[in-house]
């Protein structure tokens, strides 16, 4: 009898940075149970969300094509996923007889689960905290665990969650692991100022926050503490799936759709922008006795290996090697030691800003297709080895390579452009420079297109 296909527990976390996970080298204690994870698995140290926002982000995760192929390239698209491209959960049922459970990310953008469900995501202001957002996900996602496990057939879970996303509420004692002043002080510097001087953002952050606060370093603080809650929430899920017996069967996938950018480049709180605070996002691949432990990956990795690893993983060799895709199965990076499938890449983002770039282990370029409300320079060149935070600017120090690296993006995207008949998805929008997000409800209602 042919060996019954893996289960796979996919983890994906909204707006997690990997370079604020304790397990990525964090000096806070955000993330020690997914080290746990990462020492019985495989941890990619340059895993990236090449297309920001949610929606781009999770469409590559999900069809394993680029953004030139699946066209959704901003938070709110002109239309679903092209029916011609087949998406995660589809290929696992026809061809593995896999049942799926989607918990979380309202409507039904993602075709292809067996079964949908919700969960409040803690869309709360300040005086309505705290928002419990991985516990009432684990209220959902267990009973469908648990569910899932009782029947015959291979299956998959993917879970949203989204306890980093603002608004950052976590519970006690996470509200104070790591920051324990009055945010309010009145002897402290108001380092917020430039927060509730930024129309565009100030009434939805400042919702959220403590009256009077003066300390940036609070939100970040409530940031890390959200994640360290969220942490501990998942490892529930996973005693669970201990005691159902299930994990030894159980590839689990932890990873992020995107990250934050919590005070960096004046992109307040939010996920907009190409700089690396969005797009290096963790992921850890687990399945003990099944790949290896404790094994580190440098190479780079994007969203659209997801799908080829997962269908490799299973043991579907014969229809990755049959689907058009621009991902690549990373099992080859964690099993046999290989370097990397790619040494630069191509980026998007449309979310408040409408950017496109080019990403080397070196270099980053960025390139505006409108002007913004940051009032960001139309071309931005950095040194990601010199100056890793992306503080300096070289375009006019370094005027030969920025037009190379122009010239080497612009011939990726008419090569793309050429090969999948489709026109360039970014310049199919326009965002302009009024654009809010105004109340919770508002934002909450952009994050359920």
């Amino acid at each position: 009898m042919p060996k019954r296909p893996p289960n796979i527990l996919m983890i994906v976390i909204d707006s997690l940075r990997a370079d604020h996970c304790s397990t990525y080298g964090y000096p806070r204690s955000t993330t020690p149970f997914a080290a746990q994870l990462a020492r019985r698995g495989v941890q990619f140290n340059n895993h990236f969300s090449a297309y920001i926002p949610t929606t781009p982000a999770y469409t590559t995760i999900f069809t394993g094509r680029d953004v030139m192929a699946h066209e959704i390239v901003s938070l709110s698209p002109k239309g679903p996923i092209d029916a011609a491209i087949p998406t995660l959960p589809e290929l696992l049922a026809e061809h593995a007889g896999y049942k799926s459970v989607r918990v979380g990310f309202g409507g039904d953008f993602f075709r292809g689960f067996t079964s949908t469900t919700g969960y409040d995501e803690g869309w709360l202001a300040w005086s309505d905290g705290p928002a419990r957002k991985a516990e009432n996900l684990n209220n959902a996602a267990i009973p469908e665990l648990e569910r899932l496990a009782a029947g015959s057939e291979p299956w998959l879970l993917f879970m949203r969650h989204m306890d980093p996303h603002a608004p950052y509420l976590p519970p006690a004692p996470f509200d104070r692991a790591f920051y324990t002043r009055d945010p309010a002080d009145p002897n402290l510097p108001d380092t917020m100022s430039p927060v509730r001087d930024f129309p565009n953002f100030a009434d939805f952050h400042l919702s959220w926050m403590p009256p009077g606060i003066r300390d940036i370093n609070h939100p970040i603080a409530m940031y890390d503490g959200a994640v360290a809650y969220m942490d501990a929430c998942i490892q529930a899920i996973l005693n669970r799936l201990d005691d159902l017996g299930q994990r030894e069967n159980t590839l689990i996938i932890w990873s992020a759709d995107h990250g934050e950018t919590l005070a960096d480049h004046g992109c307040y709180f939010d996920h907009h922008g190409l700089y690396e605070p969005t797009l290096h996002v963790p992921l850890i691949l687990s399945h003990p006795g099944q790949l290896p432990q404790g094994t580190t990956v440098d190479g780079i990795t994007l969203h659209e290996d997801m799908l080829p690893t997962i269908l490799d993983y299973v043991g579907l060799h014969d229809l990755l090697e049959s689907l058009p895709m621009e991902g690549r199965s990373m099992l080859p990076l964690a099993r046999d030691g290989a370097n990397s499938h790619r040494s630069e890449f191509y980026l998007t983002e449309c979310t408040w800003m409408r950017k496109r770039g080019w990403r080397t282990p070196e270099w980053k370029l960025i390139e505006a297709c409108e002007p913004d409300f940051h009032h960001k320079p139309p071309v931005e060149l950095y040194n990601l080895v010199t100056d890793p935070e992306e503080a300096v600017n070289l375009v006019e120090q370094e005027p030969e390579l920025t037009a190379c690296l122009q010239k080497r993006m612009h011939r990726w995207v008419d090569e793309r452009v050429q090969k999948t008949g489709k026109p360039d998805p970014i310049l199919q929008y326009e965002l302009g420079l009024d654009r809010r997000i105004g109340s919770i409800a508002t934002a909450q209602k952009l994050q359920d297109r």
